[in-house]
Order: structure tokens, then C-alpha cells, then sequence
């Protein structure tokens, strides 16, 4: 297990974050990540269509310290375990799915439990600020990152090149900085790369399909946007 997983910890400290005790929150937190690479995704369902069921991607699998590994989806604004998604419809997980075979399922495929839990035994990290950079892997379900200082009457996106697990367990976003740009294509690590979420501007992160939409102009796209401009 890598030196950075098991500090020491009190449960009468509170995480700022998420006002649950620190020591629930360390064992809580991410320690490694898996892409997703064959198309999984995740099923859930809200208030408004009760009889309808929707699909997502899944973009990676996170082993928590506490041995708990969960799929991983861009929710609203930030990456989230599938268990755990919220919405302003109540949205609520529902299960895993394999398109390919059709198949329901809900937890964790075991080949990727077995590549984590591998690859955690494997790296010795020893870490000295929760800042430290665990892990960075590439995003690949065309993740964007959307940014407006005007409430959404006018809006950037910004796709996703890479997502940046932190020695803390938090997981960030990253997007091109234009301006420092030396080597293309940009890849998951360059200096090019700033986390979307410190950004003051940024707002939420959408899939390509919903992102392509909104550049689009579609009408149900940009409702959508003026509902969550309202939360």
C-alpha cells in the first residue's frame, strides 16, 4: 500500500469539504485510478421522466483507502462516484451497464478491482503535501468544461485532456491554457494544462454529446443550461 495512504488521524477534526469527520473522510478518499476503456456506463433515472432510464459513461474506476472501488462520471462540477450522483431532478443511480452485452450490473467489474488493487501494492509513493500529484490519467469520453462570467448569457467550453488524482484523494479537471502551449498535441502532464475547477469562471463539466449540443444552439441543450444557471 503506498506510504501516503494511512496518516494519522482524529476523529474530533472535521473536513472543511464535507463536514464529515477527517478520519471517515481519509478512508473515504481515492488512492488510485482506472480508465474505463470498454465503453461501460452508468444507468440512472430522476423525478421528471420516472419511467425512463438514462446512460452515461463511465470514465474511470477509483479504489477508495478504504478498499471500495466505484465508477467515476463528470457530475455537474466535479467527478463523481456513480452511488453517489445528485441532480436539481433527484437524480439517483441506478445500476452499471454493459452495452455490448447488454448487461446490468452493480458493482465494480472484477478485472478492474484486481488492476487496482494491483497497481496500488505495486507504487510506493511517499508523499509529503496533500497536493502531491498521485496519478493523471486521459479522458476519454470527450469530458468538457464549461466557463461563463455572465450567468450563461454567454458561455466557452473547454474540452477535458486529462483528470489529476491528488496525495488528498480529490480529483481535478484539466483543460489548455492557449497562452502556455509549447508542444502539440497537448497530452495528460503538460505545463499547458491549468485544473478547470480553480478557475473562477468554470461552472460545470458535460459530456461531448451534451457539450456538442450547446455549441449547436439546441434548444433543449441550452434549457437545460438556464435551469442549472438558476441553482
Amino acid at each position: 500500500m503506498p506510504a501516503s495512504t494511512t496518516p494519522a488521524t482524529n476523529n474530533n477534526i472535521i473536513d472543511f469539504f464535507t463536514g464529515q469527520p477527517f478520519e471517515s473522510v481519509q478512508t473515504r478518499r481515492f488512492i488510485r485510478l482506472a480508465p474505463e476503456l470498454d465503453g461501460l456506463e452508468m444507468l440512472y433515472t430522476n423525478d421528471a421522466h420516472p419511467q425512463k432510464m438514462f446512460s452515461i459513461k463511465v470514465l474511470c474506476w477509483g479504489l477508495r483507502e478504504d478498499g471500495e472501488v466505484v465508477g467515476l462520471i463528470p457530475w455537474l462540477d466535479r467527478l463523481t462516484a456513480c452511488t453517489e450522483i445528485k441532480d436539481p431532478l433527484n437524480g439517483q443511480w441506478e445500476a452499471y451497464f454493459d452495452p455490448g452485452t447488454e448487461e446490468l450490473f452493480y458493482e465494480a467489474p472484477i478485472h478492474k478491482t484486481l488492476e487496482l488493487e494491483t497497481a496500488v501494492d505495486y507504487y510506493d509513493y511517499a508523499c509529503e503535501n496533500g497536493t502531491d500529484v498521485i496519478q493523471e490519467i486521459p479522458d476519454a469520453i470527450g469530458t468538457h468544461a464549461v466557463f461563463s462570467d455572465d450567468k450563461f448569457k454567454s458561455l466557452a467550453l473547454k474540452p477535458v485532456v486529462s483528470w489529476r488524482l491528488l496525495n488528498n484523494g480529490r480529483i481535478h479537471g484539466l483543460v489548455i491554457d492557449e497562452d502556455q502551449v509549447i508542444d502539440t498535441p497537448v497530452l495528460p502532464g503538460d505545463q499547458g494544462l491549468y485544473g478547470a475547477e480553480s478557475h473562477a469562471e468554470f461552472h460545470y463539466y458535460f459530456q461531448r454529446d451534451i457539450a456538442n449540443k450547446i455549441k449547436a444552439g439546441d434548444p433543449e441543450a441550452l434549457a437545460a443550461i438556464s435551469t442549472l444557471a438558476d441553482r
